[in-house]
């Protein structure tokens, strides 16, 4: 196997104390992994984008076991009608029978991307394609915005021609809702700016990738200056902050800023530097990791160099002191791109 080692080893240690062997803890209690919330399949399908990184970039089998262990977790919560069941006790004991669309949508992303990878073992593989069979029926039933767009991500990344007219239909919606909300001075999909806003542009330069229609290169390129205007201020990432978001025609939530967001804006801007070879989407990615880092409007840095966590958000006083499994994931995901 190909090894790519264009960085140092990273400090690995609060993956795997976050880590049972179930899956990854949802919550922590300050550094502490917190049982009594348990699991979700949320981040154990973000989880399993992140180990098949790891072992492509270090092929050690301790990414190897992680890649097998969110994969089982995954395969656990398929239900018997091709969706996935989200909130698991710490006993083991499924709290629902059925999760959210976005909760879905991210599995789709994660077994696209983990399916598509030459690095994820062909057993694992299969069962990752079993899993898919089963669940991706139910896309056509997709009706949140952001569920669409992480549906349309992973099936991507999946490269199946039998799928365009999913993304193609998909990523029609969302074009069409963003003509229907947009205004000279509100270029977006919605009349609000909420959580995980940069998939929308993001499956669009997705679906354009794959399908050739320039409308949805015009609308991703449109709506992604629009969210650069609302969280970029004096050339440093800000995020709208999750309490109180952002309503067309108010001014967006100063808190708290979150890690996820960071992550996924990452990962949208080098799908547009990647497809349109413009060298500012490049700048832009390195920036949104650099919130991680210190270069956010508090100035601190959200990554723990004892134990390699990362705080939960930047609050009005400074650090979220929670380090909840998806704050490390969405920082891993992010450091491995830029």
């Amino acid at each position: 196997m190909k090894k790519t080692l264009s960085k140092k080893q990273i400090n690995d240690h609060y993956i795997f104390l976050l880590t049972d062997d179930t899956g990854i803890f949802q919550h922590s209690k300050y550094g502490v992994p917190d049982p009594r919330h348990g699991y979700t399949t949320d981040d154990n399908a973000r989880a399993l984008i992140m180990a098949v990184m790891l072992y492509e970039r270090y092929g050690k089998k301790k990414y190897l076991n992680l890649i097998h262990r969110f994969s089982s977790f995954i395969l656990n919560a398929l239900n018997e009608n091709g969706r996935f069941k989200n909130f698991m006790s710490y006993d083991r004991r499924w709290l629902e029978e059925e999760g959210s669309e976005d909760c879905y949508g991210r599995c789709l992303w994660a077994l696209g991307y983990a399916f598509s990878n030459e690095h994820t073992p062909q057993g694992i593989r299969a069962t990752l394609g079993y899993i898919l069979k089963r669940a991706l029926p139910n896309v056509t039933s997709i009706n949140y915005l952001r569920s669409k767009a992480y549906s349309i991500i992973g099936m991507e990344y999946m490269g199946d021609m039998s799928l365009k007219k999913h993304i193609f239909n998909m990523a029609e919606n969302l074009t069409g809702l963003y003509y229907e909300n947009k205004s000279d001075d509100w270029k977006w999909f919605e009349n609000s700016i909420t959580y995980s806003n940069s998939v929308l542009p993001w499956s669009l330069f997705k679906a354009y990738k794959f399908t050739g229609n320039k409308k949805f290169l015009e609308v991703a390129e449109e709506s992604l200056e629009f969210l650069e205007s609302v969280t970029f201020k004096n050339g440093v990432f800000k995020p709208v902050g999750c309490d109180g978001w952002l309503t067309r025609g108010k001014k967006p939530a100063e808190f708290d800023e979150q890690p996820v967001e960071a992550c996924e804006t990452v990962l949208t801007y080098l799908e547009a530097y990647n497809l349109t070879g413009k060298s500012k989407y490049k700048q832009q990615a390195k920036r949104c990791h650099e919130w991680y880092e210190g270069a956010n409007i508090k100035g601190i840095s959200l990554v723990d160099r004892e134990t390699g966590g990362c705080f939960d958000g930047i609050t009005e006083k400074g650090f979220n002191w929670n380090k909840g499994s998806e704050s490390i994931i969405s920082y891993l995901i992010s450091y491995m791109n830029v």
